[in-house]
């Protein structure tokens, strides 16, 4: 597999990832509130009230993590590639630690699937970030 697309591959599954939550947050937030992450699983309500306006919040910003995620797997430009994988960063790692910190009320196999997906979600960034260092070469301003 070439690195050109790992690269994509790497961000594309980061956008799939926070395409999926931030449409169902925005778009149905009192379902993204009672199902979330689905098959019969609920993960949100046990950590407090319903709050439409945060879940909202919420979805959209992970809609705007897309648009740089994107933008970055389409031009794998350096600066951008290094900038949608460190907004990942900024977002998975507190997440992932949240998650590790506050089980309550949710089953243990519950707390390995969040907390394993989110790891990925925190990891990833980085294994593109060290690998961008040096196989993208940065497209001089002004050249396509």
């Amino acid at each position: 597999m070439t690195h050109t697309r790992w690269f994509r591959i790497a961000l594309g599954y980061l956008a799939l990832s926070s395409f999926q939550i931030g449409a169902w947050a925005l778009f149905a937030p009192r379902s993204f509130y009672d199902s979330f992450p689905g098959f019969g699983r609920v993960w949100l309500s046990v950590d407090g009230p319903y709050n439409e306006h945060f879940i909202r919040d919420f979805g959209a910003l992970n809609l705007a993590l897309v648009v740089v995620l994107v933008w970055a797997a389409v031009t794998l430009s350096r600066q951008l590639v290094f900038a949608a994988a460190t907004a990942s960063l900024a977002w998975g790692v507190p997440h992932v630690l949240y998650h590790l910190f506050n089980t309550d009320g949710l089953s243990s196999s519950d707390v390995a699937a969040s907390v394993g997906g989110l790891a990925l979600f925190a990891a990833l960034p980085v294994l593109v970030i060290v690998t961008a260092r040096t196989r993208l070469v940065e497209t001089p301003a002004g050249v396509a």
